[in-house]
């Protein structure tokens, strides 16, 4: 499912297209209140209890997971195994935290260790350059709304997210696809928030390169 936002930085607007793969559709769930008396349940092992944590994240993990690892047989390895870990670890959450931000840092780190387990990983934002300025500035704004979401430009900006080194994309979907906020992303991938702003900011500079030359020819 494709949606659209709008991102400006300084006085230069531009549209920005972002996937959601979603295994299941229209659970229409809202978010889990990390209440005490919820948590209580969940740390009896009650089983309704889980049902619910389940039924209320299980699509947010699979996202998550999906974006990192590219394969849903992985990302629904993650998922199993992350509710699991979460079953088993429950006892130790700190009610300080969220509940969700808690289960994403689980999934986050399963999904790396199955990259690192299966597949070569891109080496850290942090070992790379500075990160380039785009050569093109392209108001997509201007764009029909038809032509922003066609096929072809779905299949670009799939490619462009893809492409991404795997800190860069971990720190895009967290914040820019999930909404979370940036003290939750760094907290999930044990970062500062300086670190995780870096790694937004470029991953947001490469998609705007990338998707600047598709859209250039288009206005």
């Amino acid at each position: 499912m494709l949606s659209v936002f709008t991102m400006h930085e300084g006085q230069k607007g531009y549209i920005v297209l972002w996937y959601t793969a979603k295994k299941t559709q229209g659970s229409g769930v809202s978010a889990m209140p990390d209440d005490r008396g919820f948590l209580t349940r969940l740390r009896q092992h009650d089983a309704a209890a889980f049902t619910e944590f389940f039924e209320t994240y299980a699509d947010r993990v699979y996202r998550l997971a999906l974006g990192l690892l590219k394969q849903e047989d992985d990302a629904e390895e993650v998922v199993q195994a992350t509710f699991l870990s979460a079953f088993e670890a429950i006892n130790r959450f700190e009610p300080h935290a969220q509940l969700s931000t808690w289960l994403y840092r689980i999934a986050y780190n399963h999904a790396l260790m199955l990259l690192r387990r299966r597949h070569a990983v891109d080496p850290l934002p942090e070992e790379e350059d500075s990160p380039p300025f785009p050569v093109q500035l392209v108001d997509w704004s201007q764009l029909p709304d038809q032509q922003a979401l066609s096929g072809e430009a779905q299949e670009v900006l799939r490619t462009a997210i893809n492409d991404l080194p795997v800190g860069l994309r971990a720190a895009f979907i967290l914040r820019d696809l999930e909404g979370l906020s940036t003290a939750e992303c760094a907290h999930i991938q044990e970062l500062t928030e300086a670190a995780c702003k870096v790694r937004l900011h470029r991953a947001r500079l490469r998609l705007r390169e990338q998707l600047s030359s598709y859209f250039s020819e288009r206005v």
